[in-house]
């Protein structure tokens, strides 16, 4: 088997082919024919392993690299499994009808219902610190309060998802926020509050354009709200598990072992009222209520493992794809001649951020896209006399954000199978992670809220 020392890298001008041959394989399968991605992505493996053939590489080394990219995943993998279980359970025991009905009840006023869509979710991610759990909980309950009110549901979605990321971001809990602090080097909660130049902005100015496009709305609330209210049956079992989740999350308790007990006690609940037969149908197929009301169903009938197959099909074909990319060193190839040309703070800046985009599209899993161009850039802010804590900020402004945004990206596809949409149907909404780069940017060429490093 190839050592991965003895694989060198690509020629540059091969590289940019290989990956112009990629792009050209993804935007001609979605875009052209209608596609999911899962089948341009299966070509793009087949064409990245003929490459690494032709290169020198052997099956074995192909293989290994293939499932190194899968191993980055596994932790998204199970956690969506148990998140379709959660929300399976949590439709059939009440918890998640709870929180629409009490959705119903408050927004008297559908005009401000899209900015109270970013600011629910922003508080929750910054408190529990995960996007993904913020998603399918709360925001699946304001998915299905914002629809029932009349309003498009991309445009929900794009709500939920601009304050989920933000609360994940500013939150000492998140995953994503502590990896893009350890890649850096620096203090995490110094690193939280440098994110704050670029991600504040983004966030005020997300919700500006919300209330802007919320504005004058004409939703039936007092009609059409009310009437699917009172098909709901609230409990106040809802405090329980939601409680459980906040307090798991305050302990720091890792998400995995968080959703399973709250599995666990969700299982413990249905079964008051259900047998084991339907607690392993929920679980597996998720929750079907008995109402013959058609928007209700569209609501409630959500969860179980099977759900989330159709997501992580396409996370593990993204990252054998990314694995590949990373071992046999065409991103590094392409990236790594830039990073030693660019001698400016700003140029720097703006090459990381571009890495980082170009990252998630190319391998579709955000850790990855936050450690490589990481690793990339990091002398070159060193070079320049840049804090880490730009370097930091950079990665979250565009390695981590950017993948909810990419429709076979880890992030994109599990959003898009918690809210019922494709990803490119919510994108053009998630002002959040769109505008995140864009102030980083300024940033960056303002030297606004830039760190230096002290010159002695």
């Amino acid at each position: 088997m190839m050592d991965e020392k003895d694989i060198k890298l690509p020629n540059f001008g091969v590289a940019i082919i290989l990956i112009a041959v990629l792009v050209a394989i993804f935007s001609t399968g979605i875009i052209g024919l209608g596609l999911g991605a899962d089948v341009p992505l299966i070509f793009s493996l087949v064409v990245v392993a003929l490459f690494a053939k032709f290169r020198g590489s052997d099956w074995n080394t192909i293989q290994q690299q293939v499932l190194s990219g899968v191993k980055t995943g596994l932790a998204p993998i199970v956690l969506f499994l148990f998140i379709g279980m959660l929300i399976g359970l949590w439709m059939a025991t009440g918890v998640i009808p709870t929180m629409i009905w009490i959705g119903f009840k408050l927004l008297s006023n559908a005009a401000v219902f899209l900015p109270v869509a970013v600011i629910v979710p922003a508080l929750v991610g910054s408190m529990i610190g995960s996007a993904f759990t913020t998603v399918a909980t709360v925001g699946v309950a304001l998915m299905g309060v914002g629809t029932a009110l009349g309003f498009s549901a991309p445009v929900v979605a794009g709500a939920i998802l601009s304050g989920a990321i933000f609360g994940d971001k500013s939150s000492p809990l998140s995953d994503s926020t502590n990896l893009a602090a350890s890649i850096s080097e620096t203090d995490l909660f110094a690193h939280i509050k440098n994110l704050m130049w670029t991600t504040l902005p983004a966030l005020v100015v997300s919700i500006v354009i919300f209330a802007i496009l919320g504005f004058g709305h004409t939703g039936d609330v007092s009609g059409k709200s009310a009437a699917l209210a009172n098909l709901l049956q609230p409990t106040w079992w809802t405090i329980v598990p939601l409680g459980m989740l906040f307090i798991m999350a305050a302990m720091k308790i890792p998400a995995i072992p968080t959703l399973l007990l709250n599995v666990a006690v969700s299982g413990v609940a249905f079964m008051f009222s259900h047998n084991a037969t339907q607690l392993g149908d929920t679980l597996m197929n998720g929750f079907k209520t008995t109402s013959h009301n058609e928007m209700l169903q569209a609501i409630l009938n959500r969860g179980g493992m099977l759900a989330m197959m159709p997501t992580v099909i396409i996370i593990i074909l993204a990252l054998s794809l990314g694995g590949l990319l990373t071992e046999q060193k065409i991103l590094s190839a392409v990236m790594e001649p830039i990073a030693k040309r660019i001698k400016t703070p700003s140029g720097v800046i703006t090459g990381t951020l571009v890495s980082g985009i170009f990252a998630n599209f190319m391998i579709g899993e955000q850790y990855l896209a936050t450690i490589l161009p990481g690793q990339l850039w990091k002398d070159s802010f060193d070079r320049v006399n840049l804090s880490r804590l730009a370097l930091g900020r950079a990665l979250e402004d565009s390695g981590t954000v950017f993948n909810y945004l990419i429709p076979w990206g880890v992030a994109g596809s599990f959003a898009g199978s918690m809210l019922g949409l494709h990803v490119w149907q919510f994108a053009p909404f998630v002002f959040f992670a769109l505008l995140s780069p864009v102030f980083s940017l300024l940033s960056a060429w303002t030297g606004i809220g830039l760190k230096m490093n002290k010159v002695d």
